[in-house]
C-alpha cells in the first residue's frame, strides 16, 4: 500500500495580523479557529527513527488526539514526504503502547495553530505561533504552494522545509542555549530533550 504525500512549505512571518488579513483578501476563510497544540516526537533509545529520517509523533491539538507516522522527505522544491495520520481516543493509552513497543518521548513542541481553506481549494494555509517565532505552512500540490505563496507576497526563496524539530535545533545554536523542548516558557518540564 501506498502512503499519501504530504507536500508542503513553511515561510517565517513577523507579525500574525498583517498576514492573517492577507490571507483573507486571497479569498481563504478560517476553518480552524487559533487553538493550542501540543506534539510529543517518539523514537527508540538509539534514535532509529530521527537517523532515518522518519518522524512518528502524537498530538493533542484542543480535545482531538492524533497518531502520524512520516517518512523520509523526497529531495525537491518544496517537502513532500509519505504520512499517514489519524485519530485515537486516548492519547495515554497510545502513549502506554508505544512505550511497551520500545518508544519513548524525545522531542515536545507547542504551538497555537489557525487553519484557513479557500472554497473548492484543495490546499491548507496555516499559520502557527510557535515558542521561536510565527510561521506559515502552505500545504497542497507544489503549483498550489507556489501560486498561493506568490499571491500571499511570498517567493520561493522563503521557503523552508526544515521540520520545527531541526528549526528550534538552529536556534538553540544561534542563541547558544541548550536543546530542551520548543515549549513556551511556563511549560519547560517534560520530555527528554532529543
Amino acid at each position: 500500500m501506498d502512503s499519501p504525500l504530504e507536500t508542503e512549505v513553511k515561510i517565517r512571518i513577523d507579525e500574525p495580523a498583517p498576514v492573517a488579513r492577507s490571507i483573507e483578501a486571497a479569498g481563504f476563510s478560517i476553518t480552524q479557529p487559533r487553538e493550542f497544540e501540543s506534539n510529543t516526537l517518539y523514537d527508540t533509545p538509539n534514535r532509529s527513527l530521527l537517523s532515518a529520517g522518519v518522524l512518528l509523533r502524537l498530538r493533542q491539538s484542543g480535545g482531538r488526539f492524533m497518531i502520524t507516522w512520516k517518512g523520509r522527505s523526497k529531495p525537491g522544491p518544496h517537502k513532500t514526504r509519505p504520512e499517514i495520520e489519524t485519530t485515537i481516543g486516548s492519547l495515554a493509552a497510545l502513549d502506554q503502547i508505544l512505550h511497551e513497543l520500545g518508544y519513548a518521548p524525545v522531542f515536545r513542541y507547542e504551538k497555537y495553530r489557525r487553519i484557513y481553506q479557500a472554497a473548492g481549494d484543495a490546499g491548507v494555509v496555516t499559520m502557527d505561533e510557535t515558542p521561536i517565532g510565527n510561521f506559515l505552512e502552505l500545504e497542497g500540490g507544489g503549483e498550489w504552494i507556489d501560486r498561493t505563496a506568490a499571491r500571499l507576497g511570498f517567493a520561493p526563496s522563503d521557503y523552508i522545509l526544515d521540520s520545527y524539530f531541526r528549526l528550534y535545533l538552529a536556534h538553540c545554536a544561534r542563541s547558544g542555549t541548550k536543546p530542551l523542548n520548543m515549549v513556551f516558557a511556563s511549560k519547560q518540564s517534560g520530555a527528554s530533550g532529543a
